[in-house]
C-alpha cells in the first residue's frame, strides 16, 4: 500500500474501501472483513450511511492491529453545531467500538460547521480524533474555515472522476494544503463508464481494467480514492494499481474526458439544499 502525508503530519492509505449504500448489517461487516483481507486498510463510513456498528463488527473481526487501519466517519448536517457534533464523535467511537478515530469530517457544508469544527479541534486535543477534515466543501468554503480556526482540515472528501475531474478545485486544494479524497471515483457507473473506448484500449496496454485504470490516474493526480464493492474479487482488483503507471499520453487523453459537471448534484444549489434538509 502506498501512503500520502496530511497536512498535519498523518500518513493515510492512498486508496481505501467506501461502505456508502451497503446498509445490510451482515453485508456491511463481511464487505469490511473482506476488504481488509484484501489490502485495504483505509476504511470509510459515515453517520449518514447507518452503519457503523457493521462496520465496526467488521473491523474488530478482521484480525488486523488497530493501529494499522485507518477509519474515517463523519458528521450530517442535522448534527452540526458544537454540542451536537461533540455528540456524535463519541457516538461515532461507541458504534464503531473503537477508543479513537483516524480521521473525522464534516460531511456537509450546511448548518454551523464553525461549531462543528471547533468540536472536532477539541476532540483531537483530546486524542479522540486524530486528523479532522471536510467533505463537499467548494474552495471558498474550505478557505474560510480554515481562515477563521486554528486547524487546517486535512481533506476535503469530494466528487472526483473522469467526468467531473475537478481540475481547479484538486490543483487549489493541493496548492492550500489540503489533501483532495474522491468519492464515486467509477461515477457509480455512469454514461457507461466500464465500457468507455478511451478507457478500455488504456487499460488493455497494462493488462489492467477500466475501474483499475480510473483510480491509477487518481493516485497519479495525489488524490485519495474510496472505492466501493461487496464482492471480494473486485475489491482485490481495485486495490491492484501500484504495479503499474500511466503515461503522460495516458493521463491527457484521460484529462479529455471530463464533462465538467457534477454526475449526482450541485451541493450549492439552494434547491439541494433544501432537499437535503427535508
Amino acid at each position: 500500500m502506498e501512503y500520502f502525508t496530511l497536512n498535519d503530519g498523518n500518513k493515510i492509505p492512498a486508496t481505501g474501501f467506501g461502505t456508502f449504500q451497503i446498509t445490510d448489517p451482515e453485508q456491511a461487516e463481511q464487505s469490511v472483513i473482506d476488504a481488509i483481507d484484501s489490502g485495504y486498510r483505509l476504511i470509510d463510513t459515515a453517520q449518514y450511511y447507518k452503519n457503523e456498528e457493521a462496520v465496526g463488527r467488521g473491523l474488530k473481526k478482521s484480525g488486523v492491529k488497530r493501529e494499522d487501519l485507518f477509519v474515517t466517519s463523519k458528521v450530517w448536517f442535522t448534527d452540526s453545531g458544537y454540542d451536537k457534533a461533540k455528540k456524535m464523535v463519541e457516538t461515532s467511537l461507541k458504534k464503531l467500538g473503537l477508543d479513537y478515530l483516524d480521521m473525522y469530517l464534516i460531511h456537509q457544508p450546511y448548518g454551523d460547521t464553525f461549531g462543528s469544527w471547533r468540536a472536532l479541534e477539541e476532540m483531537q486535543k483530546e486524542g479522540k480524533i486524530k486528523s479532522i477534515g471536510v467533505s463537499n466543501f467548494y474552495d471558498d468554503q474550505i478557505t474560510n474555515l480554515a481562515m477563521f480556526n486554528d486547524v487546517k482540515p486535512v481533506i476535503d472528501q469530494i466528487e472526483i472522476n473522469p467526468w467531473e475531474q475537478q481540475k481547479t478545485s484538486v490543483d487549489y486544494l493541493k496548492s492550500f494544503g489540503v489533501r483532495p479524497e474522491a468519492w464515486a471515483p467509477f461515477a457509480e457507473g455512469k454514461h457507461d463508464i466500464f465500457n468507455n473506448e478511451t478507457l478500455k484500449s488504456i487499460g488493455e496496454k497494462y493488462g489492467k481494467s477500466v475501474g483499475q485504470v480510473i483510480l491509477r490516474w487518481e493516485y497519479q493526480r495525489g488524490i485519495v480514492t474510496l472505492a466501493k464493492s461487496t464482492h471480494k474479487n473486485r475489491m482485490e482488483e481495485n486495490i491492484d494499481i501500484f504495479d503499474f503507471e500511466l503515461s503522460d499520453d495516458d493521463m491527457k487523453q484521460i484529462a479529455n474526458l471530463d464533462k465538467g459537471e457534477s454526475q449526482f448534484f450541485n451541493h450549492r444549489d439552494p434547491v439541494t439544499i433544501q432537499n437535503f434538509v427535508k
